[in-house]
Formats: C-alpha cells, structure tokens, sequence
C-alpha cells in the first residue's frame, strides 16, 4: 500500500527457524517487528526529523520506506543510524526512457498508482543504480536491515502489467501459462527475476551491506484464485507468484519473501486460518527445501475514525490475534520479521491514513500493541 518510489524492529535479523515435522526443532530466531513510514521523502526535513524521536520513544530499532541516492536521502537515513534504527529499503527496477506508462487515473481509480509495465524493467539501468545507491550507503556508513525489491508487483495497483480495469481475477499458476492477460504478468516476472540478479550482485559488491538480506518485493495477499465478485482488479496469488518465480530460480536470489497481509474479516478468529490459507503458505523455516522465510513487510487494521481521542475496540482484538499468529508461524521459523502498515500518513495528507497508527499526537493504542510483540 506505500505510494513511493514508484510505499520496527526489535532486535537484528537473524533467519532461524524449524526444520520439516519429524526432524530436528531448532530454535526460531525472537520475532522481529517494526512500522513503515509513509513517504518520508515526500515531506519537509523538519517533519523527517519530528519522526526519529517518536520512533525512539516507542523502541523502534527499524523501518520501511524507500529512498533515492541523494544527499536528502543519506542525511535522514544517517539520522536514523545514529538513532539505533535501521532500514528495510524498498528499491525500485529501473527503466528505459522509451517505456510505456501508464497515467495515474485520480478520478476512476484513485488507488491504481501510474507507471511502467514491469516487463520493461531494465537490468542493466538497474545494475547501475543499485550500485550507485550502495556506493553512497557504504560511503555514508549506513548498513541496512533488508533490500525489498519492488512492492506489491502481484496486482494492478503497482504493476502496469496489469490492465485498467481487469476482469476481477486472482489468477492461479496455471493462468499464467494459459491466460492471455496473466502470460503477460508472466513475462514482467521473469525480467523482474533479472533485476533480482543485478541486484544480488550489487549487494555482494558492496562493503557494509555485503550480507544484508534481499527480499522479494511484498507480495499483495488475494483471497481464492479465481473470480472476484464485484471487482475491476485483478492480481495472482501469493502461491502462484511464488510456484512460478521459485521455478526460475528465485530461491537462489533472495533470502526470503516478502509479504503482505490485511485482514478479510473483521472476526479475530478467523484470522488465522485465513492467513495460512492466502498469506503465509509458502511460508518456509530456513533450511526447508523448497521455499524461503517470510517477512511480512506490511499488515494492519484500519480505522476510518477521524476525530480524537481514538475509539481502538474494533481494531484492538484483530491486531492482538495477528500478533498470536505471527508469534505461531515465528515459533514455526516461517515468519521472520512482521512491519506494521503504518507508523504515520503520507505527508500533504488532507486526514490521517485509516491504518497509521501515530494519531492524535501520540501512538495510539493500536501502535502500542503492534510493538509489543
């Protein structure tokens, strides 16, 4: 849902987990949590800064967002080194200047974002920027918590791909081998598949990041393949995408999954089925043939209320029951890291963002319990 480039944690990245039923139990790595921050480039250097104690006051050690290689850029994420809090940095495929573009259609799809199809994504120009950005991250001693490439590339809001409108499909793995529409999602995969590997070789290159973890851009959770009742949108689910990439070689160039998750209901029990079912099931422990850890790099609960104080009681009971299952899939070594969608609104925003969770000029009690894990 981050609407950069192109949208905390606790305690460092360590990937551990359980192997397969029946072997060994090794034990999982702590949970590691943290926020995304919405578009921190987009605002004032004075409104960057505000934010830095906020995370401090409520033990933030990391964030989400992502960020150009220039000096407003390296400044605020110096900023945060210094303050203990490090970086899961969304960096986006490049593209030629000739590629086609999809126009941003405010009035009929306010949430359907512009840009290029990602089967023009470019390696080469690719190639070039990463190590542009991790030249001037090593130069400025930043290390960072994670590289996601991308973001939500699964559906029409952030891949152009994708059609306007669609037919209302969650396409399976089979669609992408039999479906005119999907087959060509099929191709942005593959070419996404080689940016990954730039970008894998860029990491290794570097100093400082040499071993931070690359992750598959989050994923955008479905629902059922199939049709969507009432839908102009369509995307592939999170085990299609997966199936198909890991069958070209995606494990071999990411250290785990990105994913994202919000809820389909609004009854707390039946979450975690719901999870497993659309979310989390390629989910892997380390070691697991087959499959990597996830991290989820966006999940939240929303609230549309726009007056303060904040009346939490029908967000509080889902957001405790995403934190128990979070905690199972941990204790399971499939889910590593879980980032909160989010800390703040975009800013220029006219009302706060449903889902932000510092409101009413503190952290709501939402936000508390997102951290608390």
């Amino acid at each position: 849902m981050i609407m950069s480039l192109p949208r905390v944690f606790r305690t460092s990245v360590v990937m551990a987990g359980l192997l397969a039923a029946g072997l060994h139990q090794v034990k999982a790595a702590p949970l590691v949590t943290g926020f995304n921050v919405v578009n921190p480039m987009m605002g004032s250097e004075v409104a960057r800064d505000a934010v830095i104690p906020q995370l401090q006051a409520a033990g933030v050690h990391l964030v989400r967002f992502g960020l150009q290689p220039d000096a407003q850029s390296m400044a605020f994420a110096r900023a945060l080194n210094a303050a203990g809090i490090k970086i899961d940095l969304i960096v986006p495929p490049q593209y030629p200047p000739d590629a086609p573009k999809r126009a941003y259609d405010a009035a009929q799809y306010p949430q359907m974002w512009g840009g290029h199809p990602l089967s023009y994504a470019d390696p080469q120009r690719s190639s070039q920027y990463f190590q542009t950005l991790l030249g001037m991250l090593d130069a400025n001693g930043i290390q960072l918590a994670g590289l996601e490439l991308g973001n939500e590339i699964n559906w029409t809001a952030f891949n152009q791909d994708f059609p306007l409108p669609g037919k209302g499909m969650v396409f399976g793995l089979a669609d992408l081998q039999t479906d005119p529409e999907a087959e060509q999602i099929a191709k942005g995969y593959l070419q996404y598949l080689k940016v990954l590997a730039v970008l894998k070789q860029a990491r290794d290159g570097a100093t400082l990041n040499r071993n931070t973890p690359i992750i598959l851009g989050g994923l955008a959770g479905g629902g059922p393949e199939g049709p969507e009742a009432n839908s102009r949108l369509d995307k592939v689910s999170i085990d299609a995408t997966l199936d198909f990439m890991r069958a070209h070689g995606l494990d071999n160039l990411v250290d785990a999954y990105g994913i994202h998750i919000y809820p389909r209901s609004q009854d707390p029990a039946a979450l975690p089925q719901d999870i497993t079912q659309y979310d989390a099931g390629e989910c892997r422990a380390a070691g697991q043939a087959g499959g990597k850890p996830c991290w989820v790099t966006e999940w939240g609960v929303g609230n549309n209320q726009q007056t303060c104080p904040l009346d939490e009681s029908k967000r509080l009971p889902l957001i405790q029951a995403f934190n128990q299952e979070f905690e199972t899939l941990n204790a399971q070594g499939r889910v590593a890291v879980v980032i909160y969608f989010s800390w703040d609104s975009s800013p220029g925003a006219k009302k706060p963002t449903p889902f932000s969770v510092y409101r009413c000029g503190g952290l709501t009690a939402a936000g508390q319990l997102a951290a608390s894990q």
